[in-house]
């Protein structure tokens, strides 16, 4: 996408769309699920090591996944700027480059300080891959195209992540700590092969389009009508939904990133392996590409504030529940209600992204810096929690619950004031 960028209102042809997907949009998917595997293994099953090779508990993981959101809010925003201004083909190039490097660098520097700027150094590098993938996906193929592929795009980074996390644990325990570093780093570097080739078959393809009878067909299909079946908004109440779901989504990662944290401790309190917490413990993931696949498929959420809403009450229970209530079945049962709940939220963040506004990478960058300002607040009340209140073990979970509130009241506030606007 270096070289030609489809805006909203300037809809690719039917026949555009079926050549971008026979090839591309596949390389794209699989260049997705990939980069989904790598940094899930790496960014979930780095707490496992800090427990086992530094003795980290609550305190300690929180504190070092605070730091991690704190560099990814302003990576993730800058990644977006680079690959808007540069392309999407580069800002992949350089950020998987730098993450291979910095993985490899980090199975050698066994010090906490080291793993620190380790994980610092990856956030950078990994916030450069993500704002490009999104682009590149929604970029290609108009609105229609947008909707479908922004579906795929979600189903295939749920699926991939999930099936890591289920795995990761029997896969972190079978091949030892330096797995953590060199699968991942092994992925990318798979990763930059096939990014190479399809960068070649895009240069083809495009080459083909400007070709005299190929323009002619493309000139005569852009004639036919395209059916819009998904639910129409006005630019106003576009802007709102988006403001909306950029302020949900960084309390749905406020809320994950405080649980994958604490999860070491929890497997440790309910005397479970990294396999078997990896593997009761992934329920969530999988209700949420369950949810993925649900809300692709049926579009009648898109607009419509009772959906997002419902969501958040459903994140703020389900959070407290499931950290709270020492249970097997009704963690079970929290786990799906988070699921369900985190799914919609970061479905509906980067929907809008995406649907609203014409600078795609931009915007995913946008996406993703609200997700860093989660992944950093939700940690780092914990973290605070934590230290000041050291005497009561679950006043971290008490503290992010009454920050998820927090968000949820803003919600309905920001909502009020739309309506009123």
């Amino acid at each position: 996408m270096e070289a030609v960028h489809t805006k909203i209102g300037q809809e690719p042809s039917p026949a555009v769309e079926l050549r971008a997907s026979s090839g591309l949009r596949a390389g794209y998917l699989l260049l997705e699920a990939l980069n989904s595997c790598a940094m899930s293994y790496y960014g979930y099953y780095i707490f496992f090591y800090l427990q086992k090779h530094f003795g980290f508990g609550n305190l300690g993981n929180l504190t070092f996944s605070a730091v991690n959101g704190f560099v990814y809010i302003f990576s993730a925003w800058y990644g977006g700027k680079f690959a808007q201004k540069f392309g999407l083909f580069r800002a992949l190039t350089v950020g998987l480059s730098a993450v291979i490097a910095v993985l490899i660098s980090g199975s050698a520097w066994q010090t906490i300080s080291g793993q620190f700027i380790v994980m610092m150094l990856w956030t950078v590098g990994m916030c450069f891959t993500w704002p490009a993938l999104e682009a590149l996906i929604s970029e290609s193929g108009g609105r229609r195209g947008m909707l479908r592929m922004i579906g795929m795009y979600n189903v295939v980074w749920a699926a991939s992540g999930a099936l890591t996390y289920f795995f990761g644990g029997a896969l972190f325990e079978r091949f030892g700590e330096k797995s953590l570093f060199y699968f991942p780093a092994a992925v990318h570097c798979c990763q930059l092969v096939l990014l190479a080739a399809l960068r070649r078959r895009k240069t083809l393809e495009e080459a083909c389009m400007r070709l005299p009878d190929v323009a002619d067909k493309i000139s005569e299909a852009e004639r036919l009508p395209i059916p819009e079946k998904t639910q129409h908004r006005s630019g106003t109440t576009g802007r709102a939904f988006l403001r909306m779901a950029w302020l949900a989504n960084p309390f749905a990662y406020i809320a994950i990133n405080t649980t994958v944290a604490v999860i070491p401790e929890l497997a440790r309190r309910l005397n479970l392996s990294p396999t078997f917490a990896g593997f009761f413990c992934s329920i969530w993931f999988f209700v949420r590409l369950a949810t993925f696949v649900l809300l692709w498929q049926w579009t009648a959420w898109h607009y419509r504030f009772g959906w997002l809403l419902s969501a958040f009450i459903g994140l703020v229970s389900s959070f407290a529940i499931m950290l709270l209530v020492p249970d097997v079945s009704v963690l079970i049962i929290a786990q799906v209600v988070f699921g369900v709940s985190i799914g919609l939220i970061y479905y509906s963040s980067l929907f809008y992204s995406m649907d609203v506004g014409e600078t795609k990478a931009e915007h995913g960058g946008i996406h993703e810096a609200a997700i860093g300002m989660g992944i950093f607040l939700g940690p780092a009340v914990g973290a605070a929690a934590l230290r000041f209140f050291p005497q009561f073990p679950n006043s971290a979970v008490w503290a992010v619950a009454g920050l998820l509130s927090v968000g949820l009241c803003l919600l309905v506030g920001m909502r009020r004031k739309s309506a009123e606007g």
